[in-house]
């Protein structure tokens, strides 16, 4: 498989793109023509104390950003339910933080059950860092459909990006989250000056892992973060890891999610071609694309989705 990935990264442009159409292929194969599209809502934001070189909520970096702890049940409830009024397929609450406290926890259980109830065909999600068994079935017991934990990067660049975290802990946290039969998201962020050994690392991690749904996110770099001056991606480079990704691990959802604007430019229809799904509206502490222009790309591209625009 470190082959295949390493020829996809380095293969000249002609046989690029004969596996680019090979990923396209797979696509149809596993999902049809259809893209899944995901939202999800900042809904604790700031003063985390970890220290991923890459994120604007992390308390060491001192950014200038909107701070406030968990939204209030209306709040959370009311912003899931808009969302899937719009089509959207999947929504998530995602929190800052490490782990969530016990009264977050509480509360977010209370929201998801109440959407079940209210809309049981839709899809909920929650992104709330690393969880322990208990919770995590405490989630699942509450009508969580898939829980999201991101690996980041690879095993061996992890330590390189953050220190407070152990990389070996994310790996933990999504085992367990199917072990106790919740769906598992789970990719990363590239663009943070891993090399390709590090691309096939984490690939390989999470062929191993087996998740369903692999969420690549690409560097928008933020200023007053380390990371606030690197420029490693091409749209080139984002589409042959879309590739790598779908050649090796056929079966998983590929959601193209934070920083795609940004990175892969002119190419974001591209990169429907291997992957299935795409995170919609804004992201965490960024701005995403409008619905409207998402909605055109994948009806131009003649591909179906569930979306509709805000005035109908």
């Amino acid at each position: 498989m470190k082959e295949l990935i390493l020829e996809v990264l380095n293969s000249p442009i002609e046989k690029f793109y004969q596996f680019l159409s090979e990923a396209n292929r797979l696509k149809f194969r596993h999902f049809g023509n259809f893209v899944e599209t995901c939202a999800i809502l900042n809904a604790k934001s700031g003063s985390c104390p970890s220290d991923c070189k890459f994120c604007a909520q992390s308390s060491h970096f001192n950014l200038k950003i909107k701070v406030y702890p968990l939204l209030s049940e209306k709040e959370l409830l009311n912003r899931a339910l808009s969302a899937f009024d719009l089509g959207i397929d999947r929504f998530s609450f995602v929190t800052s933080g490490v782990s969530p406290t016990k009264e977050d926890l509480k509360v977010i259980g209370k929201v998801i059950e109440r959407l079940k109830f209210e809309r049981p065909e839709c899809k909920v999600c929650a992104s709330l860092g690393q969880m322990n068994r208990e919770e995590l079935s405490f989630l699942k017991s509450c009508g969580l459909d898939r829980y999201h934990h991101n690996l980041e990067t690879s095993r061996e660049f992890y330590p390189k990006i953050s220190t407070v975290q152990k990389w070996e802990d994310r790996y933990k946290t999504v085992l367990t989250a199917k072990e106790v039969g919740l769906s598992t998201c789970c990719g990363g962020i590239f663009g943070l000056g891993e090399s390709k050994e590090d691309v096939v690392s984490l690939i390989e991690s999470l062929r191993e892992l087996s998740v369903d749904s692999i969420p690549v996110n690409f560097l928008h770099p933020i200023k007053g973060t380390p990371l606030e001056d690197a420029d490693y991606l091409t749209p080139l480079k984002c589409l042959r890891i879309l590739t790598a990704i779908r050649l090796s691990i056929p079966k998983a959802e590929i959601r193209v999610c934070g920083g795609r604007e940004r990175n892969l430019r002119e190419l974001q229809p591209l990169s429907l071609f291997p992957a299935n799904a795409l995170m919609v509206g804004n992201y965490l502490t960024t701005k995403g694309r409008s619905l409207k222009d998402d909605y055109q790309m994948i009806k131009d591209l003649g591909f179906e989705s569930h979306l509709k625009l805000p005035n109908g």
